[in-house]
């Protein structure tokens, strides 16, 4: 409903610009300025993260906060473009803009809650654990129906009387599995850290939503935000990863195809032809390596890369190590500078890594560090990258000790528990100005 909601508020803002405002001052990158900063506004205030248990007092937060800044940004635009003109009606569009949006936001929250109501547009959840605060929980999610949550009963390992019983702890899962549960609901009381974990991870597989009802603080974390239903029952939200989220998924895609393309174009381009010759004349064989790798989710990809190497049978084995023998003169200045890699964003293009991300290993390298690293796995999560976090802080080519893949797999995890598109910058920029410093393990 978001992208609806904001489109919804992008019309009422120009309808109402335009038949109050003053033609004079009317034109279409006025427009285009305001619709911008209202999305760019709203995305970073949270002004459309409104929930079924959200509180009218944090809708009327959210309008505080968004008008404010649109009011700074309204007026930011004629200081800037507009300067010394006397501008007229802004009392009149403004506070039309504030009447309108705000009403229509709180029509559509109490519409909504009253649908709800009405037995619509439910979330089916279930609630682990039977002890006091699961009961308020409970008691909530039956005495008020304009939530809109379906309660469908609950999981303990005690046996109670109560026919709203579905099992003990691990029967949740196979509950959950053949009925659409939406959210499940665990009492940290009486679970332990092992079994929280364990629906932690069904959950996140699942892509069901789940929620901690605490009785503690020991187990807060920076993943885990409160919530308040019906302003006294607090819930620990878990929340989820960024690439959890589609829309990142895109914006990492769009930039991908974006800067592999500026590279292409301006850079591999008229370097291919003049390395050909070079690579060439100093060893046989071809310009471009191909190599298989793993890729998302495990999959395997050919991963392209110049030849900085004499042919060899040992190049899928293992990695090469400083003095090789194998590397050829040029090769040596590729590695350096890290140009070798240049041909990756080809793959990039194609959709089989990514700028920024953990680099891909060989298969037969993964296997063997899977048994080092527990969570190793993890990194498959998202495309790999031609550079990465891991890459710019030092863990980059050969693994000389159990340290190193360890280091290197705990910043792949960082990097994607913590991804956002100013990290992907950061880390760009960091890669290009260690390029130009020189790294000991570029070779």
């Amino acid at each position: 409903m978001k992208p609806i909601q904001l489109i919804i508020d992008l019309l009422l803002i120009i309808l109402i610009i335009y038949f109050t405002y003053n033609k004079y001052y009317l034109n279409f990158y006025f427009l285009q300025y305001i619709s911008i900063f209202w999305i760019l506004t709203s995305y970073f205030i949270g002004f459309y993260n409104v929930y079924r248990h959200t509180r009218i007092l944090r809708l009327v937060n959210l309008l505080f906060k968004q008008f404010v800044i649109f009011i700074l940004g309204y007026y930011a635009y004629f200081g800037v473009f507009r300067k010394g003109n006397i501008v007229q009606d802004d009392l009149l569009v403004l506070s039309s803009i504030l009447l309108v949006i705000s009403v229509v936001k709180l029509l559509w929250f109490f519409i909504l809650k009253k649908y709800r109501a009405l037995g619509n547009n439910l979330r089916s959840a279930v609630v682990l654990g039977f002890d006091e605060s699961a009961k308020n929980i409970i008691r909530l999610f039956k005495s008020k129906s304009n939530l809109g949550y379906k309660y469908l009963g609950f999981f303990s390992d005690n046996v109670f009387k109560n026919t709203e019983r579905r099992g003990n702890f691990y029967d949740v899962m196979d509950y959950a599995r053949n009925n659409q549960v939406d959210e499940i609901y665990l009492s940290l009381k009486g679970h332990s850290r092992e079994q929280v974990n364990i629906i932690k991870k069904f959950t996140t597989e699942k892509n069901i939503v789940l929620k901690l009802i605490p009785n503690t603080i020991e187990l807060y974390s920076k993943n885990q935000t409160i919530e308040y239903y019906d302003d006294a029952l607090m819930v620990l939200n878990v929340q989820k990863l960024p690439f959890d989220f589609a829309e990142n998924f895109y914006k990492k895609r769009i930039f991908d195809i974006c800067f592999s393309l500026v590279i292409s174009i301006f850079i591999l381009s008229w370097l291919m032809p003049i390395l050909w010759v070079i690579v060439k004349l100093e060893s046989k064989g071809p310009l471009i390596f191909k190599q298989k790798r793993e890729g998302i989710n495990g999959t395997e990809f050919v991963c392209y890369k110049f030849r900085s190497m004499k042919i060899n049978s040992q190049s899928d084995k293992v990695h090469a190590t400083k003095n090789d023998v194998r590397i050829t003169k040029i090769g040596a200045f590729l590695r350096k500078t890290s140009m070798d890699e240049l041909p990756q964003f080809i793959n990039v293009l194609f959709g089989d890594m990514s700028v920024v991300g953990p680099r891909p290993h060989l298969e037969t390298l993964s296997l063997e560090y899977q048994k080092d690293v527990n969570d190793y796995l993890k990194r498959h999560i998202v495309k790999p990258g031609i550079t990465g976090l891991a890459q710019i802080s030092g863990y980059r080519g050969e693994i000389k000790k159990k340290s190193d893949i360890k280091n290197r797999v705990r910043l792949d995890i960082f990097y994607i528990e913590n991804w956002s598109f100013f990290l992907d910058i950061k880390i760009i920029i960091q890669t290009v100005l260690n390029i130009f410093k020189g790294e000991e393990k570029a070779y």
